[in-house]
């Protein structure tokens, strides 16, 4: 089967979609971004984990960072913050490499672990990637909070996997489309790095025309 990799979309987009499809819309289709403190320092915290000639290997564990990753079956390519390939008789073999291997992918995020699976969505979509490209099946993963400095451990379940898969088929019917989805302003549009963009209050009218037609007769008045 032939791929066209044109209509792939960005793995990370699954972060933005979760929290909310407008803001991954108005990224991803429209282009548009706006840098503040928290994107800044997670962009930092990711170049330093993305150091794709950084290669370590110690007491069996082999640390590969900016590892690129792809899925067809998903339509998306992106890059692993770190993967862990741990020494063990149950894992898969690595070429160019003895023995047999238990993949661990782990993302780094610069804030605290959060109530809802953002975060969480993101790895289990590398997870997936590395089991189409590897041929073999991962259970867990971790998150690594630059605050708190913990490491969160993930099962990666079916449950997790079916949301994975039914986000991404939206996101490509979404950009396809290229529209980009209104949204109920709510709590989370102040932590938004796009607000000033989306303009939240605009979308409290029911349309555009609405609202230009408000305008236009205040203004004859």
């Amino acid at each position: 089967m032939e791929y066209n990799k044109d209509e792939y979309l960005m793995l990370s987009g699954i972060q933005h979609f979760a929290f909310c499809r407008r803001q991954w819309a108005l990224i991803h289709i429209e282009q548009q971004w706006e840098e503040n403190l928290r994107t800044v320092e997670g962009e930092l915290l990711h170049e330093k984990a993305h150091d794709v000639t950084f290669d370590e290997k110690r007491k069996g564990i082999i640390t590969v960072r900016g590892m690129a990753i792809i899925s067809n079956s998903l339509r998306v390519n992106g890059a692993c913050d770190v993967v862990e390939f741990i020494l063990s008789d149950k894992g898969v073999p690595i070429v160019g490499r003895e023995g047999k291997y238990k993949i661990l992918p782990v993302e780094y995020k610069d804030g605290e672990p959060k109530e809802d699976d953002i975060d969480i969505l993101q790895l289990v979509a590398q997870a997936m990637c590395l089991e189409e490209m590897l041929c073999c099946t991962i259970s867990e993963g971790a998150i690594y909070y630059e605050k708190t400095r913990h490491r969160q451990k993930v099962m990666i379940t079916e449950e997790l996997r079916i949301k994975v898969r039914e986000m991404f088929d939206e996101m490509h019917q979404i950009y396809k489309r290229q529209y980009t989805p209104k949204v109920k302003p709510s709590k989370r549009c102040s932590a938004c790095s796009l607000k000033n963009l989306c303009l939240p209050k605009l979308l409290k009218q029911k349309t555009v025309r609405e609202y230009i037609e408000k305008h236009i007769v205040g203004e004859e008045d």
